[in-house]
């Protein structure tokens, strides 16, 4: 007789049990980065609703600005770090090839010797980890997840280049998954359309710049470039798609939502997959961007986080979390406020 392999723990659900938040100190209007692109506020808030955004200091770095925003998590979810089973990191702005930041950030919350991994979607990178860490607890591999987004994009910023300058931004987020009796995160759609694999993408290799010294905002650094219009356009109007299908696969329609949470990329992009999804006028639209700017990874929790802090967005709402990024990626799903 065949010895038969013993599976994981009968499935169950799983929820977003506390959300975190860490905005970096220094507030960047748009005065401070017009004259090194030859531009205007008028202009920059006309392109992109961003009136200023944050920057982080030398001191806050991915690593510290992760800790915070999970620690914060944590305490809203009334969960000790040391019952996190695994903890996934959504970044592309931590510099270091391997190891993973995760493991760095598990150590330093002091969790017991949690399973750590750092995913790179760019800015759909979170919903990737909410649909991760979704599926690890319904099966039965973890019990709390903690998925954080989190950027300095201002390391791989060229303040010259008037297509991204005013746009990119610093912050972390971060959401504690966990057990749940009801469903609380719906079914992900997420995929990848690499035919426009050049729309967003770093610039330079890294062997390019091997051994050139680095100066801050020269460009020698590789750096993020975008092709704003092509962009524009493909997320204005695949992304209702893809919105409809995350509703649909939830079992739930435009008007049993309460809360709206798109990455925050541009408010014309914002605006533009709101009435392509008409949404009825109850739902209230995250709009974080033009206080923050787009922190790619860190954008959805940190939108949520300052919906939550301002009354927009109560627990127990409907959420509907979409994003989509370098590659291009994509991801959205349903889930309940915590």
């Amino acid at each position: 007789m065949t010895a038969e392999i013993r599976e994981s723990t009968a499935p169950r659900h799983a929820r977003i049990l506390g959300i975190g938040a860490y905005r970096p100190s220094r507030v960047v209007p748009n005065a401070e980065v017009i004259e090194a692109i030859d531009s205007s506020d008028e202009w920059i808030q006309q392109r992109s609703g961003i009136k200023q955004r944050r920057w982080a200091s030398p001191e806050e770095s991915v690593q510290m600005m992760s800790v915070a925003a999970s620690r914060q998590a944590l305490e809203r979810a009334g969960v000790d770090a040391s019952e996190v089973d695994c903890v996934v990191v959504a970044t592309v702005s931590h510099l270091l090839q391997t190891p993973a930041i995760a493991t760095a950030i598990a150590h330093e919350l002091g969790t017991d010797q949690a399973a750590a991994f750092d995913i790179s979607a760019a800015c759909a990178g979170f919903c990737h980890g909410i649909a991760l860490a979704s599926d690890m607890v319904r099966g039965g591999s973890a019990t709390n997840v903690l998925v954080i987004g989190v950027e300095r994009l201002t390391d791989l910023l060229d303040l010259h280049d008037r297509g991204t300058a005013f746009i990119f931004a610093d912050g972390a987020g971060a959401a504690l998954v966990g057990a749940s009796d009801v469903a609380g995160i719906g079914p992900v759609v997420w995929g990848s359309d690499g035919e426009q694999f050049d729309l967003i993408r770093q610039k330079e290799d890294w062997r390019d710049v091997v051994g050139t010294p680095a100066l801050p905002g020269s460009g020698v650094m590789p750096h993020l470039v975008m092709q704003g219009n092509p962009v524009f356009r493909w997320a204005s109007f695949a992304m209702a798609k893809t919105a409809h299908q995350a509703l649909e696969r939830a079992g739930l329609k435009a008007e049993d939502l309460d809360v709206f949470v798109p990455h925050q990329a541009n408010m014309r992009i914002i605006d533009a997959m709101a009435r392509a999804m008409k949404l009825p006028d109850h739902v209230k639209i995250a709009r974080d961007i033009a206080e923050q700017g787009n922190t790619s990874a860190a954008s959805i929790p940190l939108a949520l986080d300052r919906m939550i802090e301002d009354g927009e967005a109560k627990s127990g709402d409907l959420a509907l979390l979409i994003a989509f990024g370098a590659g291009l990626a994509y991801a959205a799903q349903v889930v309940t406020v915590p």
